[in-house]
C-alpha cells in the first residue's frame, strides 16, 4: 500500500486556469498508438533527449521523462508543421533539424549544468542570459542578468523546519505585498510555489533529503517571459538537490541521429492502462471514479486486484471490491457542503504506472467542483476541507490538458459532494463517520496524516 506523507512539487511558468468538463472516454488515435511504438523502441537517452530538445525549440512545456503522450505527441507535431506528416514521428532529417535548432537555442543561452560547490545542488544556467554570479550571505549562489530582469537565487541549509510547514508560510497571503500565487503544489519530498507579481514572474522549489533543504527560486520580467518561459522549463528538468554521479553530459547531436535513423517498431503496442484515485470507505471496499473504471477489462486498487460492485449514474461515482484490503481509518465525513472560495486540500496520485507517488494539491471549492492542479488520473480523488472533513470525490479527469514542466496548471474539476457520496455508500450498506465539531484549521501534513493512508491509485487495463 502506497501512503502518504506530510511533505511535498515541480515548477510552473505560464499556468492558464482552464475549466475541464467531465472526460468522456475517447476513441484510441492510431497515429499517437503508432507513434508510442516507435518512441518507446529508442533508448532512454534518446527519449529524453528529444523531449529536451522540444522544450528548447519551445514547442515542450513538460519534463524530459522518456514517457510518451498527447503532450509530447502534439509538441512533435507542432515542430513538424510544414515539414510532414503531424503522425507524431521524427524522421532522421527532421530530428537532425530538431537537434540543430535545439544547440542553437541553447548555445546562444550558454546553458551549461553546474554543481554548485556552495549548495552542492546541481542545475542548469543559463550563463550568457545570467553573466552576474554573486556568493550570497546565507551561503547560496546567485546568477543574474546584466539588466537585473533576471535572478536565479540557489539555496542549501538545515531542515530547522517541516517543509510542510514552509509550504504554507508560502502560499499564506500578505496584503502588504503585490503577489498573486498561481500555483502550488506538495508531493512526499519538495514543494513549488509559483505566480506572478504586477510586473514579473517568480517560482521557488524546495526539496527535502539527507542533507537538509536544498532549492532554487527565480524572478524575471513579464517583458522577457516570451524568451525566457522555456528557458524556465530547462532549468526545472535539470534541477537534482541532491545530486549523484557525474553531471550529464551535452547533447550529442550524432548519437542523436544515429538513434532515430536505427529505432525499430516494436511489433506489439504495450496494453493501455487508465489510472485513478480510490479511497477505502470500508473493509475491502473502495470508492472510486465511474470515469476511471468503466469499460476496464482488468482492475487494481493499491496493486491488488479488484472487481466493480456498482456504478450510480446520478452521481458518476463507483464502488469497488477489493479482497485482502486491510482496514485503515476512514475519514469523517463533512455534514454541509462547502462554501465557494473556501480552501481545498485534494489527495491523490501523480506519475504514471507503478512510478505513480502521492500527491496533496492545495485548492478551493467552487459550485459543485473544485478548482485545483489536478494530475492526470486524479479522477476519484478524496477532497478535504481545511479542517480534514471529507468533502466530495473528484469526478472529471484531467485529460488533453497543457502541463508546465510536467505539472498540471490549475483547473476546476467536477466534484460529488456529501449528499452524494452517502447515496452511493448507502447502497453498499456502508457509511462514514461523521466528522467531528471541532472547527480548527490543520495543516496540510496533519490532514494527508489522518486520511492519506485510505487513499490508494487505481488502474484499469482497457
Amino acid at each position: 500500500m502506497i501512503s502518504f506523507r506530510s511533505i511535498p512539487g515541480l515548477v510552473a511558468a505560464l499556468l492558464l486556469c482552464q475549466g475541464a468538463a467531465l472526460a468522456q472516454p475517447r476513441p484510441a488515435d492510431p497515429r499517437l498508438e503508432a507513434a508510442t511504438r516507435v518512441f518507446e523502441g529508442l533508448s532512454e537517452a534518446e527519449r529524453k533527449a528529444i523531449q529536451a530538445d522540444l522544450i528548447w525549440t519551445g514547442h515542450l512545456n513538460s519534463a524530459a521523462t522518456g514517457n510518451f503522450g498527447p503532450l509530447t505527441f502534439r509538441a512533435v507535431n507542432s515542430f513538424k508543421a510544414g515539414r510532414g506528416q503531424p503522425d507524431g514521428q521524427l524522421s532522421p532529417a527532421e530530428r537532425q533539424e530538431l537537434v540543430r535548432l535545439a544547440r542553437t537555442a541553447r548555445e546562444a543561452a550558454g546553458f551549461t549544468v553546474v554543481t554548485d560547490e556552495r549548495t552542492g545542488v546541481r542545475i542548469g544556467i543559463p550563463q550568457r542570459l545570467l553573466p552576474k554570479r554573486e556568493a550570497l550571505p546565507n551561503g547560496g549562489s546567485r546568477w543574474q542578468s546584466a539588466d537585473g530582469k533576471i535572478t536565479l537565487d540557489v539555496s542549501a541549509g538545515p531542515a530547522s523546519e517541516p517543509l510542510g510547514a514552509l509550504f504554507e508560510r508560502q502560499i499564506a497571503v500578505n496584503p502588504n505585498i503585490q503577489r498573486r500565487v498561481t500555483y502550488k503544489l506538495l508531493q512526499p519530498n519538495f514543494f513549488v510555489v509559483a505566480g506572478e507579481t504586477p510586473g514579473g514572474k517568480f517560482f521557488r522549489r524546495q526539496a527535502s533529503g539527507p542533507g537538509g533543504l536544498r532549492g532554487f527560486s527565480v524572478g524575471y520580467d513579464k517583458a522577457v517571459s516570451a524568451t525566457f518561459d522555456k528557458v524556465v522549463t530547462a532549468i526545472a528538468d535539470s534541477f537534482e538537490p541532491f545530486p549523484t554521479g557525474p553531471a550529464p553530459a551535452a547533447p550529442s547531436a550524432g548519437a542523436a541521429v544515429a538513434a532515430a535513423a536505427t529505432a525499430i517498431v516494436p511489433p506489439v503496442a504495450a496494453a493501455t492502462e487508465r489510472l485513478g484515485v480510490g479511497l477505502l470507505v470500508g473493509r475491502e471496499l473502495v470508492l472510486a471514479a465511474q470515469v476511471s473504471v468503466d469499460g476496464c477489462k482488468a482492475l487494481k486498487v493499491g496493486g491488488r486486484p479488484a472487481k466493480l460492485r456498482l456504478q450510480d449514474q446520478a452521481s458518476r461515482l463507483a464502488l469497488l471490491d477489493v479482497p485482502g484490503l486491510a482496514a485503515q481509518p476512514g475519514p469523517g465525513l463533512r455534514e454541509a457542503a462547502p462554501i465557494a472560495g473556501e480552501a481545498a486540500v485534494v489527495l491523490g496520485f501523480d506519475g504514471n504506472g507503478a512510478a505513480r507517488s502521492a500527491v496533496a494539491l492545495a485548492g478551493e471549492f467552487r459550485a459543485g467542483a473544485v478548482f485545483a492542479p489536478l494530475q492526470p488520473g486524479g479522477a476519484g480523488s478524496p477532497v478535504f476541507d481545511r479542517q480534514g472533513r471529507l468533502a466530495g470525490v473528484i469526478t472529471a479527469n484531467a485529460s488533453e490538458k497543457t502541463l508546465v514542466a510536467g505539472v498540471a496548471p490549475q483547473g476546476s474539476y467536477a466534484m460529488a459532494g456529501v449528499g452524494a457520496l452517502q447515496t452511493v455508500l448507502a447502497k453498499a450498506e456502508a457509511k462514514l463517520p461523521a466528522a467531528g465539531a471541532e472547527n480548527v484549521d490543520r495543516s496540510t501534513g496533519a490532514i494527508v496524516e489522518a486520511s492519506g493512508k485510505a487513499v490508494l491509485p487505481v488502474s484499469c487495463v482497457l
